[in-house]
């Protein structure tokens, strides 16, 4: 089982590297890949050194899965390259999400629909998949009607120039910005590019991303905020259901949730937050309290790590999952 990781000195994907060291998959090979300013560095892996290779060079090695976290221009270009010689690809960036014919994988929630020749498989955003973890039980249940979600997303979803302009501010030191304005002691509602109507790609993503894995008919709408905290996005949630529900019911149905964790003990000052689940692959659900405002309507607030859950620990179950159920 040979294994390239694309982009494995970036942030993320030193997250994927230490996923697969934790999950232990079959690995014969490693094939660490990265921009050519990178080529000849060495990483380690269980222990062992590995000299970071290019591009050109993973494709002559024939990788049996391409784990790809290096943007979506560098997937556009080479995921192809790779699916053409039956490498089984695994793409992070937003390039192929929303492609009819590629497959957007949470595994707990439609590993199912995977198929052998699916060679390009797209990780949904991280936001989105955190929110649907959630929502999946809760849609099966009562047929979720319309969205609201306010989210608030860490710096390290932008990067690691992200990171160190937050850390920078905090230190009083100059730096690059990844950020037009300060992002230490302040928010701001902006992550992704703006569109002409005012929504931002990111919010447009979680909307046509969690549409694609639920059901087309949910009606979604959202505010991505970028807040100064370095790991673990979180989201306000706003659910309309078609059915009416029973609280202790709900939260029934998201402990069953394979990854999710029902933490809702407010009495006791006791709910999620980004500095309890960093770290962790866990997707936390508490302040699970009814909207009296509509019929039908729940609120929920989830956080989880968007390096983890919402990045490499998907990834990496998506080549699980190919690996177990015999689709390389």
């Amino acid at each position: 089982m040979k294994i390239a990781v694309v982009g494995a000195t970036g942030l993320v994907g030193s997250e994927i590297l230490k996923v697969l060291e934790e999950r232990r998959l079959p690995i014969t090979k490693l094939i660490p890949v990265a921009s050519n300013r990178s080529v000849g560095k060495q990483i380690t892996f269980s222990g062992n050194h590995y000299n970071v290779v290019s591009l050109q060079e993973a494709v002559k090695q024939q990788p049996d899965i391409a784990i790809f976290s290096a943007g979506g221009g560098t997937s556009l270009e080479w995921a192809r390259k790779f699916a053409d010689i039956g490498t089984k690809v695994i793409d992070n960036s937003s390039a192929w999400r929303m492609k009819e014919h590629v497959p957007l994988i949470v595994p707990e929630i439609n590993g199912h629909i995977l198929k052998k020749d699916d060679f390009i498989i797209a990780n949904p955003n991280c936001s989105t998949i955190q929110l649907v973890m959630a929502l999946s039980p809760l849609h099966k249940m009562y047929s979720i009607k319309r969205l609201v979600i306010s989210t608030y997303q860490s710096v390290s979803g932008s990067g690691v120039k992200a990171v160190n302009q937050l850390m920078n501010e905090r230190d009083n030191n100059q730096s690059d910005k990844a950020y037009p304005h300060q992002i230490d002691l302040n928010v701001l509602p902006h992550a992704g590019d703006f569109t002409d109507e005012g929504y931002t790609s990111e919010e447009i993503k979680l909307v046509t991303e969690t549409n694609k894995i639920l059901n087309a008919n949910i009606k979604t709408t959202a505010t991505v905020v970028r807040v100064p905290v370095i790991a673990s996005h979180s989201e306000a949630v706003n659910i309309e259901f078609e059915n009416d529900f029973v609280i202790e019911e709900v939260k029934r149905l998201l402990g069953t949730m394979p990854g999710v964790v029902v933490f809702d003990f407010p009495q006791a000052n006791l709910y999620p937050m980004p500095i309890m689940a960093a770290g962790k692959d866990d997707v936390f659900v508490g302040r699970i309290r009814r909207d009296f405002s509509q019929p039908n309507s729940l609120n929920i607030w989830v956080v989880s790590d968007n390096l983890r859950k919402g990045a490499a620990t998907n990834a990496v179950q998506i080549a699980q999952y190919l690996i177990a159920n015999n689709l390389i």
